[in-house]
């Protein structure tokens, strides 16, 4: 009897497949924007690099476009593809510039489990560049949703 509970406990240990270290990565969505890791890093500055290409974050408070509230509209940094509109931002006190939503078709989702449990990703459509996070914490009035993103992804060009 001791020797099936062994052997039922090994094989329950060997057969678990937790998701606590998978990820859906961006490696099987082709984006039109293709570029190798070569001329990223040309194309962007080490901060850029490190968030957009290596999925980082930045320090939070450290986006002057945290507290950019003229009319526009915030771009990919890495491509200028349209992501976000002023008239969707707001002050979510996280440090981060935050949306309510996104510009229809310019981001990708996807999710992660790199801190143990599934969070939404965003991308930029166009080029892969990794934008930052979506929770279901934002403006009740509006989506209920707050786009979480790093600042140095994007690019803000003012109206007129």
């Amino acid at each position: 009897m001791k020797k099936i509970l062994l052997l039922l406990t090994i094989n329950l240990l060997f057969s678990c497949n937790s998701t606590a270290q998978k990820k859906e990565t961006n490696e099987t969505i082709i984006f039109p924007i293709s570029k190798t890791e070569a001329e990223w890093k040309k194309e962007l500055t080490s901060e850029q690099y490190y968030v957009m290409r290596q999925e980082g974050t930045e320090r939070a408070f450290s986006s002057p476009l945290n507290k950019e509230y003229r009319k526009g509209t915030f771009q990919c940094a890495a491509c200028n593809t349209p992501l976000f509109k002023s008239e969707h931002k707001f002050d979510s006190g996280t440090g981060w510039p935050s949306f309510d939503r996104e510009i229809k078709g310019n981001v990708a989702f996807s999710t992660d489990y790199n801190l143990g449990y599934a969070r939404t990703e965003e991308h930029c459509a166009t080029c892969g560049g990794h934008l930052g996070h979506v929770f279901g914490d934002g403006p009740r009035a509006t989506t209920g949703k707050r786009h979480c993103i790093n600042g140095v992804a994007l690019k803000f060009v003012p109206e007129d």
